[in-house]
């Protein structure tokens, strides 16, 4: 959706991230593009799960943004804002988790 419908992506980009909002918007959805893909392969899988840890860090101040400003994005209600906050985590341990080397073998 950051191609098809990038809109809602910009608006949450915070004023302070040092490049335009379609910029940061295009940037992680690539990004979660390859990291998906970068999941599925073996020789992949280690880079790829830290990219994606990365990706949630450095998007967590969007979620944030959100959630702070909550009147700029109605009709989203201001719990569901917050209360995904703290879903960040499980998103990352899933990440960590699937990102593990297969077969015995430890990914980075």
């Amino acid at each position: 959706m950051h191609f098809v419908r990038p809109q809602p992506f910009d608006a949450i980009v915070p004023r302070w991230v040092p490049m335009p909002a379609r910029t940061a918007t295009l940037l992680s959805g690539a990004a979660e593009i390859a990291g998906g893909l970068g999941l599925l392969h073996p020789a992949t899988r280690p880079a790829a799960r830290w990219g994606l840890l990365a990706l949630l860090l450095a998007v967590f101040p969007a979620n944030l943004n959100m959630a702070v400003n909550a009147e700029r994005f109605r009709p989203l209600p201001e719990w569901a804002l917050w209360l995904r906050l703290p879903l960040q985590p499980l998103l990352m341990w899933l990440v960590w988790r699937a990102g593990r080397a297969r077969n015995g073998k430890k990914a980075g």
